[in-house]
């Protein structure tokens, strides 16, 4: 079945010349990777979650790792932000750690990602697109070459562990 998503998506892109997102091939027991192409949009990222839906539901309550390969990916609608979002909110619980693989500046990605990673309780940290293979064993794993520069994109708590409302008394 993944192998039939993944050529359908890579014909979409051949066909209309349209971003795409493809389930890699390395996915399986205990993290899902997907590579994005192009800019993402909220219907792309609409149309690619039920697959990883079903790699959560076949994992019941065993929380996965994701690796996201960026590479590729030239921006996002803010759409497909606002989706990222609600489906990580959604499924937060799911989630145990996240890799974020990219060959652009670590920083400008962190930003671009950091409104969906902040809402999961789990960690998010970035790898460089040559460090591929060390985010798939942190994203399975969660060790850690030590010869590799940690870079925590968001902490294991999310950014709103510590928030009280303000106006919880009124």
């Amino acid at each position: 079945m993944g192998e039939l998503c993944t050529d359908h998506w890579k014909e979409v892109a051949d066909k209309k010349g349209e971003p795409m997102i493809e389930r890699l091939k390395e996915s399986g027991a205990a993290a899902f990777g997907f590579r994005v192409v192009g800019k993402l949009t909220d219907n792309e990222l609409k149309a690619f979650e039920p697959q990883l839906e079903f790699f959560i539901a076949e994992r019941k309550k065993h929380p996965i790792g994701i690796l996201a390969d960026l590479t590729e990916m030239n921006g996002a609608e803010w759409k497909a932000c606002w989706e990222d979002m609600r489906f990580l909110q959604k499924h937060t619980d799911h989630i145990a750690r996240m890799a974020v693989v990219g060959a652009h500046d670590w920083t400008a990605l962190a930003a671009l990602i950091t409104s969906g990673a902040a809402i999961l309780q789990s960690e998010t940290r970035y790898f460089h697109s040559s460090e591929i293979q060390h985010a798939w064993q942190w994203a399975r794993t969660a060790k850690y070459a030590e010869e590799l520069p940690v870079r925590v994109i968001s902490p294991a708590t999310g950014i709103w562990k510590d928030y009280r409302p303000e106006f919880m008394d009124v």
